[in-house]
């Protein structure tokens, strides 16, 4: 699974705001701000990989354990579902 095209990750006074660009933005009318965590997660899912890749990533990256790790994505991943954001 991967994040669908046509959204921009940018960095504006501080804050990480994905926003959608082109013929996205009339169909996601909005913006999503991320904590560092989250712009890590978002980066992981703008390629096409698994829950159990991103766990992977993140426990390389961060000092955290799987079962955290996992539970993270797994809310992230859902954020990403209910708001139609993800490709399968």
């Amino acid at each position: 699974m991967k994040i669908k095209s046509g959204f921009a990750k940018r960095e504006i006074a501080g804050s990480i705001i994905v926003v959608p660009v082109g013929k996205t933005s009339l169909e996601f009318n909005g913006m999503i701000t991320l904590n560092e965590s989250g712009s890590f997660f978002w980066d992981c899912f703008t390629n096409d990989i698994t829950v159990d890749d991103a766990v992977k990533m993140i426990t390389d990256e961060y000092d955290v354990d799987e079962d955290r790790a996992r539970a993270d994505i797994e809310k992230f991943v859902k954020m990403l579902e209910d708001n139609n954001l993800l490709e399968k």
